[in-house]
């Protein structure tokens, strides 16, 4: 059955229709840049790690060392940005990313970059939770599902041809320091944005003589939740050398959430306001929207780095041409993007729902591509199956955007949006840890005892087997909620 909501809001912002999108436009301008840099560097690892000869563990600090921190701040910011200006903390994220971009473009040593790269995920962290929450407040109803689909569309572009721009920019500046115009780029792009952030976006100030509360208790347990979760992640690489000691963080981070969310209720008790409603999570749409995404954004990045990886190591394809891949998953989801935003209102869950089948059948396409195609023809073969992935794809991730929040109000739409992209932030980190770590401990294991092409088969074939995992798990849930929507039950 089709979402409807339960909290018929109105625009928040009192201007013209046009004046709306043109601030959606900007909004979504800022997350394609954000989003783009989560697969753009992808392709660059192998240049990263000739240029400052460095292992797995570094490289893979250097991808999710970004995610943790991005994770980090994402939900004290949603907070921030619903209690006060939100263009105001897009001036201030897109400034430090700026700052971050120049830091990592001329970093000397991979411990500079790093350094960067944790910096640019705090800067990530302010400015995204802001595109939500201003779509939220612009636009209501049948607009709204037409303005997530948009999202969707460009959305799913940023993340398909992010290795693409990172290939190209890769063979312009060269085999040794073309990675780092990879962080160039980022300079015009967000000083484009600052200034049309300041021209066209409405101010959202809460007018409000309150101080900010951003419950600082709270805050530290939240942090200590996300750090126990994916410290042991990030120091998953597959190398024979990984210390085991770092699972047992997991019971840390059990504990920490049993404490955040034991202070959370008393602190709203006291009529305070929490970090995270947790309200919002009695709301089934927002509830099994959020899962679902996190489940789908386990899956996804890893889809697209084993993909890349497999083409540039075990193939031995130019950045460029392993980039390239993915392009028609890019065009293909911006199309079912649209389609699936405006379907969404009338058929519900079920479009998502096709729409992770779809993915499921590009997944198993590609690892049949990669045992039985012929390595000349692999590139060709996998690339027209990415167009069957990017089909799904765009039918999951805007209209499930839309089912997600269309039961929360209004005024916690930056928070409620945070939360969902911190499960995305999360998952990512967490899927990219599980398959990077499948690929180097096949390619470990396997090393003296197999010839090269065999031993990237396998590789890349476990490693896809975790995407395939996630993304059932996000259908499980699909379905689930599908479900119990048509019995009329709320699960």
């Amino acid at each position: 059955m089709p979402q409807t909501s339960a909290h018929p809001a109105t625009s928040a912002i009192p201007i013209s229709a046009a004046a709306r999108w043109r601030a959606f436009w900007v909004c979504v301008a800022v997350a394609a840049i954000t989003i783009m840099d989560l697969t753009k560097v992808n392709v660059a690892l192998p240049s990263i790690g000739e240029a400052f000869d460095a292992g797995s563990t570094e490289l893979q600090l250097i991808v999710s060392g970004f995610i943790l921190t991005f994770g980090l701040v994402l939900v004290p910011m949603g907070r921030l940005g619903d209690q006060r200006s939100r263009r105001m903390l897009f001036v201030v994220g897109l400034s430090l990313y700026t700052a971050t971009s120049i830091l990592c473009a001329v970093a000397p040593t991979a411990e500079v970059l790093l350094i960067g790269r944790l910096l640019q995920g705090v800067a990530a962290g302010i400015q995204m939770p802001q595109v939500l929450g201003m779509a939220q407040e612009l636009f209501q109803g049948k607009e709204r599902g037409r303005a997530f689909g948009l999202f969707g569309a460009t959305i799913g572009i940023a993340t398909a041809f992010g290795p693409t721009l990172g290939g190209l920019l890769i063979a312009i500046g060269g085999p040794t320091d073309g990675w780092r115009l990879i962080f160039w780029i980022n300079v015009p792009l967000c000083l484009i944005a600052i200034a049309l952030v300041l021209w066209l976006l409405p101010d959202t100030r809460t007018r409000s003589q309150r101080k900010v509360q951003l419950d600082p208790v709270g805050l530290l347990l939240f942090a200590a939740s996300v750090v126990a979760l994916m410290w042991p992640f990030l120091f998953t690489t597959g190398a024979p050398t990984d210390n085991p000691a770092r699972w047992w963080l997991l019971i840390a981070f059990a504990l920490f959430v049993a404490g955040f969310i034991a202070w959370e209720r008393r602190y709203a008790a006291q009529g305070r306001s929490p970090l995270i409603p947790l309200k919002l999570f009695r709301i089934a749409s927002y509830r099994n929207g959020t899962l679902l995404q996190t489940a789908y954004f386990t899956a996804a990045p890893a889809l697209f780095l084993m993909t890349t990886l497999y083409l540039q190591t075990g193939l031995g394809l130019e950045p460029v041409f392993a980039g390239m891949i993915s392009i028609g998953f890019a065009l293909a989801s911006a199309v079912t993007s649209w389609i699936g935003g405006n379907l969404v209102g009338k058929f519900g869950r079920i479009v998502v729902v096709w729409g992770l089948i779809g993915m499921l059948v590009c997944v198993g396409g590609l690892v049949l591509c990669a045992l039985f195609v012929p390595a000349a023809w692999t590139p060709y073969a996998m690339a027209a199956v990415m167009v069957v992935g990017g089909a799904g794809g765009g039918l999951v991730i805007a209209p499930n955007q839309t089912l997600t929040l269309a039961d929360v109000p209004v005024k916690q739409g930056g928070v409620a949006g945070s939360v969902g992209q911190l499960g995305q932030r999360i998952g990512a980190a967490v899927g990219t840890a599980v398959a990077l770590s499948l690929f180097y401990a096949t390619i470990y294991r396997e090393t003296g005892t197999a010839t090269d092409e065999v031993i990237y088969h396998d590789a890349y074939a476990f490693g896809m087997l975790s995407v395939g995992i996630f993304l059932a798990l996000a259908l499980i849930v699909a379905v689930v909620d599908l479900t119990a929507r048509k019995r009329g039950t709320e699960v």
